[in-house]
């Protein structure tokens, strides 16, 4: 056998007994599509339970309040007709929102209805759509915490589960 035979060998048998590096796991589950246009402006709504986005076509007055609005008012017939839902309660909108001076301090949405009994899905859609809004204006960072005030007092603040 030549050098280079047992070299070629040897560098075989270190692959084939080192084998390729990767482990197997189990399926890794990511979360839905998004839908809709490639630019828009973002609602977190439910499909099957999961909070995911669905982009809707921008308009000129895409404030967080604006926004929060059309996440108030619950998906579209198009939307509902493939599946989605919200859990955002009936009431919650008017809300306003305001933010601190360093842009990932946070933000505060005021609303008049009740917030810490709210469930913690409506929760979540409300939380991440008003961190994109806010990114989308420049008021804040999309990784923010946001605070919910409500007529009870106010849910801790926290960032959008899906960062």
């Amino acid at each position: 056998m030549t050098r280079r035979a047992l070299l070629a060998g040897g560098l075989l048998l270190t692959l084939l007994a080192t084998g390729c590096g990767v482990r197997p796991s189990d399926v890794i589950r990511g979360r839905q599509a998004v839908s809709g246009p490639s630019q828009g402006i973002a609602l977190y709504l439910l499909a099957q339970g999961e909070l995911v986005l669905v982009l809707r076509p921008a308009t000129a007055d895409a404030s967080p309040p604006k926004v929060l609005a059309l996440l108030a008012a619950g998906p579209q017939e198009n939307e509902r007709e493939r599946g989605f839902t919200s859990a955002v309660p009936a009431g919650f909108d008017p809300v306003t929102v305001t933010s601190e001076a360093d842009r990932s301090a946070g933000l505060t949405v005021r609303t008049t209805i009740a917030a810490r009994s709210m469930s913690s899905t409506a929760a979540d859609q409300i939380i991440c759509t008003a961190a994109d809004a806010a990114a989308q204006v420049g008021l804040a960072e999309n990784s923010a915490p946001v605070t919910i005030v409500g007529s009870d007092g106010a849910r801790p603040p926290r960032p959008c589960p899906l960062r």
